[in-house]
């Protein structure tokens, strides 16, 4: 899909723009001819230095404002769509990134805003869809890669923005706190280079339908909803959108502001946010107490809706149950989730099983066909044991990352995938052969 931003200008800002910037210079120029006309004179040479350290702080702050318009999706103009490549049409395996600015939403979430270093052009992305990265972090024997959604939605596509919490290591437990936003809040700057893969993931929404659209979070989970709220505000600004999010207070809130100022630019946005531990300070932020679940959703809107959630494990589970209690067809909720759900119904072609003992897989993309045994564990587990490394993540059948082309062959799945799989693919992360020989496009 290709997005373009219509023609239509805003004279008042541009004219402020213009009016500023002709401040600025006039006010440096000013302060230089003072200086020159009168050396000796103190007083006007102090004039000419304040009018020249003047008109450098307002050309600053005229740089500042147009830095910040450049890096938000909420600037977007009224937008029209077509069809366009996109994802791997413009690169396919790890493109190297710059991070361009890097900002702190909350003591708990960062932003990085990233760019292609080679300069070339970048593909618009599905709103909800995450990137995967690739960090070498030292101590770590083989690169560490993780997935992160997109928090924005410029048009045109000049930058990806990916706002990441800081992972601390659970209170009472013997648990590492995590590696990759550890090291990328401490350890990667303005400037720093990352490889990233395409724009990817399932957990999207259609902007074009005109049914209801109930966007529901807690936490960082914040981060697709935004893309989510932007692209159907200025795509589709007659679709109803709700924007449900709870978090403790203001403190740990991520893009209120933002949020709140879009809903102000567009009426169909409605915004509801809850906190469980609110501040004095936070008085007039927030419209109610507490945690967001399936009885506050009943309040708000109807179940006439599409409903899309992303958040914790717990938060997760307990809106699912209560949404399907209220008789929500679960072909109208939608989720995004990186942690194991449970499942009664695996289904029969992907059931647990021991599959069979030894199996010829062949490599295509690598030129290689090995032996694999029982032994050897996931085709993941195998094809890094012998130098071959796909992407992967979770490594638990969940994100997706791992999906490969099978060319030849079957496999059979250790424990039912959580994440979408096309057919003629597999999640090599938790599957084995089935068939005595399997061909990857690997």
């Amino acid at each position: 899909m290709r997005t373009k931003v219509n023609n239509a200008n805003n004279i008042f800002l541009n004219s402020a723009k213009c009016a500023g910037a002709g401040f600025a210079i006039a006010t440096i120029l000013s302060g230089i001819m003072i200086g020159l006309v009168s050396p000796k004179e103190k007083a006007a040479s102090r004039w000419g230095v304040s009018a020249a350290l003047l008109g450098l702080v307002g050309g600053g702050a005229i740089g500042l404002i147009q830095k910040r318009q450049s890096q938000s999706g909420l600037d977007n103009e009224q937008i029209t769509t077509d069809l366009q490549p996109t994802g791997e049409t413009y690169w396919k395996g790890w493109r190297n990134f710059t991070v361009a600015h890097k900002v702190k939403e909350t003591e708990e979430i960062t932003s990085f805003y990233l760019e292609p270093q080679d300069r070339g052009e970048l593909p618009q992305f599905e709103p909800g869809q995450f990137l995967t990265l690739k960090l070498d972090i030292p101590g770590q024997e083989k690169p560490v890669i993780r997935t992160y959604s997109l928090s924005d939605y410029p048009v045109p596509v000049a930058y990806y923005r990916l706002s990441i919490k800081r992972e601390l290591a659970p209170s009472g437990l013997n648990v590492m706190a995590g590696i990759a936003s550890n090291y990328l809040h401490d350890h990667i700057y303005e400037g720093s280079v990352i490889a990233v893969r395409p724009p990817s993931g399932k957990f999207v929404i259609d902007v074009h339908k005109s049914v209801p659209a109930v966007l529901i979070s807690n936490g960082v989970g914040i981060t697709p909803m935004i893309s989510m709220a932007i692209a159907c505000c200025y795509i589709n600004p007659n679709r109803p959108i709700w924007f449900v999010h709870g978090t403790r207070n203001g403190l740990s809130h991520a893009f209120r502001d933002d949020i709140l100022a879009l809903a102000q630019k567009h009426p169909n946005l409605h915004v509801h946010f809850a906190y469980s531990r609110p501040r004095p300070e936070d008085n007039g932020f927030y419209h109610s107490e507490g945690y967001v679940d399936s009885q506050k959703i009943k309040q708000l809107v109807g179940k006439e809706a599409e409903f899309f959630l992303c958040g914790s494990p717990s938060f997760m589970q307990s809106l699912q149950s209560g949404l399907k209690m209220w008789g929500v067809p679960d072909n109208q909720v939608f989720y995004e989730s990186f942690e194991r759900r449970a499942s009664n119904s695996i289904e029969p072609q992907i059931a647990t099983n021991k599959g069979i003992g030894e199996a010829q897989i062949v490599f295509a993309e690598s030129n290689r066909e090995l032996t694999w045994t029982i032994n050897d564990g996931t085709l993941l587990e195998f094809a890094e044991a012998n130098d071959i490394n796909p992407p992967f993540s979770c490594r638990s059948g969940i994100c997706g990352t791992c999906t490969c082309k099978i060319i030849e062959g079957e496999v059979a799945y250790q424990q039912a995938p959580t994440a979408a799989i096309e057919s003629g693919s597999a999640l090599i992360c938790i599957s084995k052969p089935r068939t005595s020989k399997v061909i990857l496009a690997l």
